[in-house]
């Protein structure tokens, strides 16, 4: 019996990234534990450490970072009831894009904070600015921008299921609307690419 359920463990851990389910769970769960937070566009703050299985030549590897943001973007929706409210309008949420800026190497050991909010949205997504800040000397070590898409509803009717009023868009800022402008622009020439846009005529 042992044997069966030692292979049926080692068959799920060769099949299915099973760490990652571990840790989005844990996320998730040490979020609904947390107080709520009210301002829905307020940043929040989770804690890390550079692990030697987060290691590539001594310090993160690149996947790594965008691994993080998966987890603190699931503390920053619990939290301020983004997930809730996703769930109540029968929505869900992908990502449609994502960009990271590496400026300095988080090394093995190194403790961060991995900063997180909405920065503004649109008809279709949330834009959300994730910043690695170094506990050591409180540099800014990488910066990544995230378009996340709903599904069946808009960003637009979750604030307003959120906060029971119309909320204002923020201006988007400069360095995040080139961003958007470079999604958009690279979105309309695979279409055009593919031959999309001439069938939709």
């Amino acid at each position: 019996m042992l044997q069966w359920a030692l292979g049926a463990l080692l068959l799920l851990f060769c099949c299915l990234d099973v760490w990652y389910y571990l840790r989005v769970a844990a996320a998730v769960a040490r979020a609904w534990l947390q107080p709520p937070v009210w301002d829905v566009l307020g940043e929040q703050t989770v804690g890390g450490r550079v692990l030697p299985r987060d290691m590539d030549l001594c310090h993160m590897n690149n996947a790594r970072y965008l691994r993080e943001c998966d987890f603190a973007r699931f503390s920053l929706y619990m939290r301020n009831g983004v997930f809730k409210a996703v769930r109540a309008l029968g929505a869900t949420m992908v990502v449609g894009a994502t960009t990271i800026r590496l400026r300095r190497a988080l090394c093995v050991g190194e403790a961060f904070q991995l900063r997180s909010r909405i920065v503004t949205w649109d008809e279709k997504s949330f834009f959300v600015e994730q910043r690695f800040v170094s506990r050591k000397d409180g540099l800014v070590s990488a910066v990544m921008f995230c378009k996340q898409n709903v599904v069946r509803s808009s960003p637009d009717k979750i604030l307003q299921f959120l906060c029971k009023r119309k909320v204002e868009c923020p201006e988007v800022p400069a360095d995040l609307q080139h961003w958007i402008d470079f999604i958009a622009a690279s979105s309309q020439a695979l279409r055009a690419e593919s031959g999309l846009d001439d069938r939709s005529k």
